[in-house]
């Protein structure tokens, strides 16, 4: 696993250097796990389309956890994301990891996202779609990443400068010109 210190850095370092890492999970005996190819940072108080900031509230409560644990949130009503938190207790940022290429338990992805046939890539390729892929729900929310037996992060091949774009963030209405996204090209 990758140690506590990997995590305990800003938002945006973290968002670029877990590119190319596997977020695993182990549900039932079964593991599914995809490699990191879409990230957003989200930076506390100081990014006004963060969840953190206004300040902690029961909702974000996880986002102010030590790094290297999960915040999982419900969105539109539809579906959870799955977010690293980073920095030190008490700072409230975190990383929205927003694409996982697929490497294990295909076949159970598969039947996850109820997709019998179809591309690989494009089980995982969403933040809601990879939570669904890989079993992720708001049970995780808060979980220690480095200490949990169903969900965690290994070190894998970081990935280069050049296999990675960075772009403003997507999906969001404030803050949204910040070039805090990172992808795998």
């Amino acid at each position: 696993m990758l140690p506590r210190t990997f995590f305990q850095r800003d938002a945006r370092v973290v968002a670029r250097e877990i590119l190319g890492h596997r977020l695993v999970t182990l549900f039932g005996g079964i593991r599914t796990s995809g490699r990191i190819i879409e990230t957003e940072a989200y930076v506390g108080e100081m990014d006004a389309a963060s969840h953190c900031y206004r300040g902690k509230t029961a909702r974000n409560q996880a986002m102010f956890l030590d790094g290297g644990h999960a915040y999982i949130y419900f969105i539109y009503g539809v579906h959870h994301c799955f977010n690293v938190v980073t920095g030190e207790a008490g700072v409230g940022q975190g990383v929205l990891i927003r694409g996982v290429e697929p490497t294990e338990g295909i076949e159970v992805m598969r039947q996850r996202r109820k997709r019998p046939a179809g591309s690989i890539a494009a089980l995982a390729d969403g933040p809601g779609k990879l939570t669904i892929a890989l079993g992720i729900g708001p049970q995780q929310n808060g979980a220690d990443l480095l200490h949990n037996p169903h969900i965690w992060i290994e070190p894998d091949t970081q990935l280069a400068d050049h296999e990675v774009c960075r772009t403003p963030r997507i999906g969001i209405t404030k803050a949204a010109e910040l070039e805090w996204r990172w992808v795998r090209k």
